[in-house]
């Protein structure tokens, strides 16, 4: 009997014993369990970043920094985004010419201070950060190219403080750029900056350009004057000729009506000796026929050299003077 209790002791000892070895496993095989299920089933967000839910493909909602459960993938998807302010100098038209309200060219640089506000937006937009600062950048060059634009350069560049508007300026490009960037990609902007001003570096292009162009715009005045007063001018002298040839016109007819006066009363001395009269006729057109040395060969038969022949077959008129050779 004593054998026999002996060796059922023995027995339960060393059963006692292997559980004992066995325990730290157990534990271990527990703590492994219960971190794979913290691991399955939760998430942590860092203080920096904000989460999206998305459970089967659409976006349940935005997690804020901790610890949260989760139901495990497909089901439950987590894309965590930092949410920390940035600095972006924009990635196009960096530095480049902008014109004043003026029209003097200068080089602007802007940058604005933002972060992703909107987390489901944002995620809606393609959640690309690349993506969201291109359009941010257009929205920068957009917002600098019509402000800039609607102010003059002395209002940039002054020695008198008074007379400086870049805070007015900034807050201009900050309205348009800051809702728009909301809309499109869920980014807060909370500020937009003048970083740099300079000027261009070939002024002396610039300004021959802008004084050429002025030079043209006076040209094209002077000319514009000048041809007014060239038509003024051709008009006064058209009426001026007008007025002439009416009062020549006027001066001819009177004195063709002097001269049919005056040569009324010629007529009526001719008519009382027609013979005479054609006699006198004949003589003038000879002398406008005749120069001083010249020698015709004519017929005699015809006027106004008929009165050359002598005789029976010319009479001279009554009362005519013998003609001196």
């Amino acid at each position: 009997m004593s054998e026999h209790h002996e060796h059922h002791e023995h027995h339960h000892e060393a059963e006692h014993a292997e559980q004992k070895a066995n325990l730290p496993v157990i534990l271990i095989g527990i703590i492994v369990a219960l971190i794979f299920c913290v691991a399955i089933f939760s998430y942590q967000v860092a203080y920096t970043e904000k989460a999206v839910v998305i459970q089967l493909g659409k976006i349940k909602s935005v997690a804020e920094p901790g610890l949260h459960f989760r139901w495990p993938l497909p089901i439950q998807k987590i894309v965590k985004y930092d949410v920390r302010y940035r600095c972006f100098d924009g990635n196009i038209g960096k530095l480049e010419e902008t014109p004043t309200a003026d029209g003097k060219n200068i080089t602007v640089a802007i940058f604005t201070v933002y972060r992703i506000g909107d987390l489901k937006r944002f995620q809606q937009a393609g959640g690309n950060i690349q993506s969201a600062e291109d359009e941010l950048g257009r929205l920068m060059r957009t917002a600098k190219g019509a402000v800039i634009g609607s102010y003059r350069f002395d209002q940039l560049i002054n020695s008198d403080p008074k007379k400086i508007a870049i805070p007015a300026m900034e807050k201009k490009m900050l309205a348009m750029i800051k809702d728009k960037a909301m809309n499109q990609y869920g980014l807060e902007v909370v500020s937009a900056s003048i970083r740099q001003i300079g000027v261009p570096e070939s002024p002396a292009k610039a300004i021959a350009e802008r004084m050429i162009s002025e030079r043209k715009a006076e040209a094209a005045k002077y000319k514009s004057i000048g041809e007014r007063e060239s038509k003024q001018i051709r008009t006064l002298a058209d009426e001026q000729r007008r007025k002439i040839i009416t009062d020549a016109e006027a001066q001819a007819k009177r004195i063709r009506a002097e001269g049919d006066a005056a040569a009324a009363v010629h007529y009526a001395v001719f008519a009382k000796d027609p013979e005479l009269a054609m006699f006198l006729r004949k003589l003038d057109s000879m002398r406008k026929i005749m120069g001083r040395r010249t020698t015709l060969v004519l017929d005699t038969s015809y006027a106004p050299f008929d009165i050359l022949k002598f005789g029976s077959e010319q009479k001279p008129a009554k009362n005519a003077k013998p003609a001196s050779r």
